[in-house]
């Protein structure tokens, strides 16, 4: 399998409506921030990602190649070369070859679809014919790797898959890997900075991996704002200051547990802020850094460690729904959170 130098793209507009007050949620004046007392966030408490799956990622997936739409077959009945064809599993997981009408495939490795084939000829032919099978390309099983690489794109998987990065221009600590909408517990400082392979893990179908820009400075405002979004991180940026760039906060907000995600994904760290004590002046705001995650949720939250782990898959999730659109069409403009910097999306590489 060739080494894979890249990851993924994606970078939204982001418009900074500073200043702007809703009629949902409390009222206050965006700008006055930056004349109120700020206080740094002293109550960070540090959190374990708990979104492993069963199994050791670090084992290669046993279970072999399974055809699906999109993937391509050479056929052909073995002496008799007039028969030899290119078939490409239909999006109804079917191929037509030769005499067949529609043979349903999606599902079977290519022993079975060769030992299929031959049984469904044999109503054609005297003789029980031998039938070849061979895998020309995969449509049906890919891995996003979108960024801060060399290449990036969308890859065709045949098989096992581990990741090889060099990129000094990407945030490792802000570099994720998505399987089945969950973030899973790798370390990318560890894995490219220390050489630490025990976060080298095994990729599968449909995993989006991610590296965004080092030179990224935004906070991150999600949850029940009206505007979920990236907005830039200027000096002295506070809390009420960035949920005003988000619009505010909507009607049924929770405003007593507000969160505040700083560090790594891998390693986070989050506080709990009061933002109702805050905007009515009993609290002082709150001293925002780059990269900081602030979630205004709808219900109080239980324990902290599944509170973080709910506000950084998320945070994950949207990223990675803005970045593979637009790794898919450049037409499409992507709404919500980005981690700027991206860069451009390549094309897939030809397939072999």
């Amino acid at each position: 399998m060739k080494r894979l130098a890249a990851i993924f793209p994606v970078v939204l507009m982001l418009v900074v409506l500073t200043g702007c007050q809703t009629k949902m949620g409390p009222q206050f004046d965006a700008h006055a921030a930056t004349a109120a007392r700020l206080a740094g966030i002293t109550n960070l408490t540090a959190v374990a990602v708990t979104n492993g799956e069963g199994g050791d990622l670090l084992q290669p997936p046993a279970e072999r190649f399974k055809l699906g739409p999109g993937d391509r077959l050479e056929i052909q009945i073995l002496g008799d070369p007039t028969t030899r064809t290119t078939e490409v599993v239909g999006p109804d997981g079917k191929i037509y070859f030769n005499l067949l009408p529609g043979l349903d495939v999606w599902g079977l490795t290519l022993s079975e679809t060769k030992a299929r084939i031959e049984q469904e000829m044999l109503k054609y032919m005297r003789e029980p014919p031998q039938v070849s099978v061979t895998l020309r390309s995969v449509g049906s099983r890919q891995v996003w790797l979108l960024g801060r690489l060399n290449q990036p794109g969308i890859y065709p998987m045949t098989g096992p898959m581990g990741v090889n990065f060099s990129q000094d221009i990407a945030d490792l600590h802000r570099s994720f890997v998505i399987r089945n909408g969950r973030m899973l517990p790798v370390d990318f400082y560890r894995l490219l900075k220390e050489g630490d392979m025990s976060q080298n893990i095994y990729l599968q179908p449909d995993d989006f991996v991610y590296l965004p820009s080092v030179v990224t400075r935004e906070v991150y405002v999600l949850g029940a704002v009206l505007q979920p979004r990236s907005v830039a991180c200027r000096e002295q940026m506070s809390l009420v200051a960035a949920i005003a760039d988000a619009q505010g906060t909507i009607k049924d907000a929770y405003l007593s547990h507000v969160a505040v995600v700083r560090g790594s994904l891998s390693h986070p760290e989050i506080a709990v802020v009061d933002y109702k004590a805050i905007v009515r002046g009993r609290s002082p705001d709150v001293l925002l850094e780059p990269g900081d995650i602030v979630y205004v949720p709808l219900t109080p939250y239980h324990t902290l460690e599944r509170y973080a782990n709910m506000i950084l898959n998320t945070f994950v999730s949207t990223v990675a729904i803005n970045e593979g659109a637009r790794a898919v069409s450049r037409n499409v403009v992507p709404v919500g959170v980005s981690i700027g910097g991206g860069g451009s999306s390549a094309p897939p590489p030809p397939q072999q």
